[in-house]
């Protein structure tokens, strides 16, 4: 398991790389938004030195408002231009996967409406994931995709995408935490994940790990047990930066708990 944090897009991503690594981050998840991270204007072979030179791997991350259902055609194909141009600044990075946040803002339309949009921007797509080797991976969002069956309207009908599972997000707009009803529809998808706290309810407050109502071992219980091992994301949003680092240690702590639980476990049966 890899921890590693998100770049502020205010600020410089080199900057912000360095501070990471002094920090024990082992990853980036870089997001490649405007102002400082505008895709149209990152200059990606300082980026690429600074990551080699703290040995970080990265992950993309898409701006989350981008109006890939729009049912305005030149809207649409606009937000598929700029989605297209970071498939290529990431596959210039090292990434290998690539974030999207589902749209879902298409007033007077029904739900199908915007499916069909976001699959067929998916689609337009392909041929750069092609070209890029850089894969594509769906977010769930509070609200309209934050279940399993919210999530397969997209997953079912294309098999090529994968999972990005937001474990804050799937505490948010529902009865229950539906983190371990995603990861047992559609854990086979995964490749990376968000983890931050936050209350329930509409607020997506990402807080700091135990802050919250996330319950923290159960979601690493479900992380693992569809051994899932890889890049794990504290979206801590905190002005100081020992709140993330608290969280990635107590991260750390309960994953290693958790797996040595279920490795004596195994060994007495």
């Amino acid at each position: 398991m890899l921890t590693g944090t998100m770049n502020h897009p205010e600020r410089n991503v080199v900057e912000e790389i360095d501070w990471m690594a002094d920090a024990g981050m082992e990853f980036l998840d870089f997001t490649l938004e405007p102002p400082a991270a505008a895709s149209w204007d990152i200059d990606v072979k300082p980026i690429r030195t600074a990551l080699e030179r703290n040995r970080m791997t990265v992950v993309g991350h898409t701006a989350w408002y981008l109006p890939m259902a729009s049912a305005f055609p030149e809207i649409r194909a606009a937000a598929v231009a700029e989605l297209r141009r970071c498939l290529y600044r990431f596959a210039d990075v090292g990434a290998r996967w690539m974030n999207i946040h589902p749209d879902r803002h298409t007033p007077w339309h029904p739900r199908q409406f915007y499916i069909d949009r976001n699959l067929d921007s998916l689609g337009e797509l392909m041929p750069d994931v092609e070209k890029t080797g850089v894969s594509l991976m769906i977010e769930n969002l509070p609200g309209d995709y934050n279940s399993a069956q919210q999530l397969g309207e997209l997953l079912d009908r294309m098999p090529e995408l994968g999972l990005h599972l937001d474990i804050g997000h799937a505490n948010l707009q529902v009865p229950q935490n539906t983190t371990e009803e995603i990861l047992s529809a559609h854990g086979a998808r995964l490749k990376h994940v968000h983890l931050h706290d936050n209350k329930g309810g509409h607020a997506d407050l990402h807080l700091p790990l135990g802050t919250g109502t996330v319950d923290l071992r159960r979601s690493v219980e479900a992380l693992q047990s569809c051994g899932y091992d890889g890049t794990i994301t504290l979206e801590v949003f905190s002005p100081d930066k020992r709140h993330l680092i608290y969280s990635r240690d107590v991260l750390r702590a309960t994953w290693n708990e958790c797996r040595n639980s279920h490795l004596t476990a195994s060994a007495a049966s």
